[in-house]
């Protein structure tokens, strides 16, 4: 089956967080008369270890809810439907590769909830119950990319940082503490913030604090006695989960209390990685940094060095008019092909 074939056959099973049996079992069915296939819950795992050098391949079944793309269509070189460059793009370039001949031992990982909350998402339970996967040599995750090698990735943290007054009638303001304009300074000096660059390995990650949420007040006429905000921080890999925590709460020390929500380690670049190296060289120069959060971060954390590289667009992540080039995929094919055969 061609790859846009098999792209439109993903698109057309629905897989929003929560409901991948569906598209678990076509995997599990389409690769079971050739290579050994493990099911863990909605998680199928493809290949196994043998004797040669291993590499894994690690792509999410779920997709964000539908926006009217359930389906796909192509118009001209591209593919529309919901999850196309997020990720089944790269799922249908994994499910070809499985289904050729390689130089090394080569195993698929295709998990579930990875777009849901984090406590959740599939891949420790695949992590916990095979745990082979961790002797791979390069672990490489086909999230979006635009065909570029990313490495590393920043770490995140969620905090609510808030302001405390006191309520009143805000016909008489005096009598009370406006919790939302006390935060105003801060804000304010926050707003004006620039990212800060860290450079590790010769790639420039940047150091990010975003307010993505705030909530204030019980009513228009009563002045506001608490204000809450997130805070979203993006860290770069030179900084471990406390460290982190420790720059975010500097950050936010005008506030009158940070409550940590959630957080998730930041993913280092492998040192001393012949098949990265060889990897390198296949993608042309295309190298950057992962600016965002992927899984390299948890796989990094059991030891795996893992790197991204993917065919889907970053830019048509969650879109409703979400699409991918067809011809990504055929490029991001032809590299990891000859990346397995070059050996």
């Amino acid at each position: 089956m061609s790859l846009a074939n098999t792209l439109a056959e993903l698109i057309d099973t629905p897989s929003v967080t929560g409901d991948e049996e569906a598209i678990a079992t076509a995997i599990e069915r389409r690769l079971s008369a050739l290579v050994a296939v493990e099911r863990i819950g909605n998680s199928v795992v493809a290949g196994s270890r043998e004797s040669r050098q291993l590499v894994v391949l690690y792509g999410h079944t779920d997709t964000v809810p539908e926006q009217g793309n359930g389906r796909h269509r192509v118009e001209g070189n591209r593919m529309f439907g919901l999850g196309a460059s997020d990720m089944k793009a790269g799922l249908a370039v994994m499910l070809r590769l499985l289904e050729e001949d390689h130089a090394v031992d080569l195993a698929g990982v295709f998990y579930d909830r990875e777009e849901g909350p984090a406590a959740e998402n599939g891949l420790e339970a695949v992590l916990d119950g095979v745990p082979w996967l961790g002797d791979a040599a390069l672990s490489i995750v086909l999230e979006p990319t635009d065909l570029r090698l990313e490495l590393g990735c920043n770490g995140v943290l969620n905090a609510e940082v808030l302001f405390s007054g006191h309520a009143a009638h805000s016909a008489r303001p005096w009598l009370g503490e406006n919790a939302v304009t006390k935060a105003g300074s801060w804000l304010e000096t926050l707003h004006r913030r620039e990212p800060e660059a860290f450079t590790v390995a010769d790639l420039e990650f940047f150091e990010v604090f975003s307010v993505t949420r705030a909530t204030g007040g019980i009513a228009n006429n009563v002045v506001p006695g608490t204000f809450t905000i997130n805070l979203n921080y993006r860290f770069p890999p030179v900084f471990d989960l406390d460290e982190a925590e420790a720059r975010l709460r500097s950050v936010a020390a005008a506030a009158d209390d940070v409550v940590i929500k959630d957080r998730a380690p930041a993913a280092g670049i492998p040192a001393g990685n012949a098949s990265l190296d060889r990897l390198k060289m296949l993608v042309s120069g295309a190298v950057g940094p992962k600016q965002g959060w992927t899984d390299v971060a948890r796989l990094s954390a059991r030891g795996i060095p893992a790197v991204n590289y993917g065919p889907g667009e970053v830019a048509q992540a969650h879109q409703a008019g979400e699409s991918v080039a067809l011809a990504n995929l055929d490029v991001a094919h032809g590299v990891l092909a000859a990346f397995l055969g070059d050996h």
